[in-house]
Parts: C-alpha cells; structure tokens; sequence
C-alpha cells in the first residue's frame, strides 16, 4: 500500500492509474477507523478499480473547537487495518498542505438540504465538508466515490453539489453498519464510556420503535418524535438536538410522514454528539427493546 503524504503524489498516482486504463475509487475519512469504514473499502474494492483512501481531520467542518481538538487520532491503527484490507493507496494531506496561507475560497449550498437538521445545528459544518470534497476531488480525480449511508444529509449535500458543479464523479453509497447494541458505528464513539453507550442505545431504540408505530399506522409526525424523545429523555446527561420527520425527495419537515420519509436524530450523550436515522417503513434496526 503506497502511502502518498503530498498532493503532487496523490495527483501523480491518480493520473498513473487512468494512465493504464484503470478506475480510481475514492474513500475520503477523517481517520480512527472501524469497520463501517472498512465496509466502504470492500464496496470500492468490489468496482474492480484502483482503491485510495485519505485520511484528513478537516478543520473547517468542526464548528465546535473542543470538539476538535478532542476528535480521535489513531493513524498507525488506520494504515494497518487499510493495508489488511487491500486498499492500494492512502492520501495523507495535512492541514497546511489542503489550507495553505491566505485560503478564501469555500462551497456553499442553500436550499432545502442546508437549513434544517445538522445544518442548523452546526453553522459552517456543510460549507466545510462541500470544500473539502470539493479539493478532495479536485486532488484525487476519482471516478467513484464512496460515502457512508449513515451521514444521509452529507450524502444528499455532495450529491446535489456533485450534479451542480458537473464534477466527473459517481457517487455511490455504502449502508450503514451497526454494532451488535444497535448503536451505528461511528468514531465517536470511541469517546462514550460504558454507562455512555448504554445510554446512547436508547437512539437507535426509540427509532426502532417509532418506525414500529408507522408501520403499524402512526403517521403524525410529533407521535414518531414523542416516541423517540420518551427514550432518550428518561436517561441522565442525554440532550436532543433534533428528532424531526423529513423526506428524502425535496428535504422537506413533514407533518404526516409516508414512506418516503426518514426520522432524523441528533443527540449529546454525556457531551458526546451522535446522529442516527430510520427509513419509515423501511428495514428494522435489530435493536434490543426491553433495554
């Protein structure tokens, strides 16, 4: 596995590659790797092109600094895990190599995608995740994307960008995986203890049980929400965020949910920000509901 530490290497690699007739397919991380992200390794794999991932802490998405500064390093852990896994390259940029002195330029959407959920939430988050993309893309000049299901509204965002911007990028998206509690796999969780975890659990259980209710004929919005908030509120040092009923098609907060809709979640666990969603209708969250 070639480790490529400059954006001169990474475009040279890139360009050796279409150079011989090959693919390349792109897995952007910010690092502490788990296996959700080695799920989005296998799916690149599984194109049948060349495989680079990078690994960047993008500062301009975190608008808290604390949280940051707190945000898990393990980058020997990463390289082992990519190398066992096969990838071909990984793209190791540093922040002065992707934000040199006297950087101004950023990409902003508006509409529907960026004014509600974590958009909201986190001023500036989207304008810094669609500008790293965006050099991202423009560095590695893949031909495939992976992103994870589990971020639904930063997938939405760089596919709307994406068709905007008539960047030359398929972006495909890989399910979200789940630890055996229910609880996505996420890098924060590193950060929960272990009474932490067992709070955040009630997340994915209340979602499971507000999909439970629109499948069994619930539609008003608020009850779905009701559900989840009855949850998570019962536990000590759980803060809601958001918990709202938005469809996939325009983005739009729905007062009478369908099928069409995700519930959308945004909850600090003992100061830990986890997000979490349910398709309504769609597949169950294999969570314990007597917990």
């Amino acid at each position: 596995m070639e480790q490529l530490t400059s954006i001169e290497a990474q475009r040279g690699w890139s360009h050796a590659r279409h150079a011989a007739g090959q693919k390349v397919v792109f897995v952007p991380t910010m690092g502490a790797l788990h296996a959700g992200h080695l799920s989005l390794v296998e799916k690149a794999k599984a194109s049948g092109g060349a495989v680079v991932v990078s690994i960047f802490v993008n500062p301009t998405q975190f608008d808290n600094p604390g949280d940051l500064a707190t945000y898990p390093i393990t980058l020997e852990q990463d390289l082992a895990l990519l190398a066992g896994a096969g990838v071909d390259a990984v793209f190791l940029p540093t922040a002065q190599d992707m934000y040199p002195n006297g950087f101004a330029t950023f990409v902003s959407l508006v509409g529907p995608l960026t004014d509600k959920l974590c958009a909201v939430a986190r001023p500036g988050h989207f304008r810094g995740v669609a500008t790293v993309v965006t050099k991202l893309f423009n560095i590695v000049q893949p031909d495939i994307a992976i992103f994870g299901e589990k971020d639904l509204q930063q997938v939405l965002i760089i596919s709307r960008m994406v068709g905007d911007l008539n960047q030359p990028v398929e972006i495909q998206v890989g399910a979200t995986l789940r630890d055996a509690d229910g609880l996505p796999m996420s890098s924060r969780n590193r950060r929960l203890s272990v009474e932490g975890r067992a709070k955040a659990v009630s997340l994915p259980r209340g979602l499971e049980l507000a999909n439970r209710a629109f499948k069994s004929g619930e539609i008003k919005s608020l009850s779905l929400t009701e559900i989840v908030y009855n949850e998570l509120l019962v536990h000590e040092g759980v803060e809601v965020d958001y918990c709202d009923v938005v469809s996939v098609r325009g983005f739009e907060e729905k007062e009478h949910a369908d099928d069409s809709c995700v519930l959308a979640c945004a909850v600090f666990v003992d100061g830990v920000r986890l997000i979490d969603h349910v398709l309504l209708g769609g597949p169950a969250i294999l969570v314990a509901l007597d917990g």
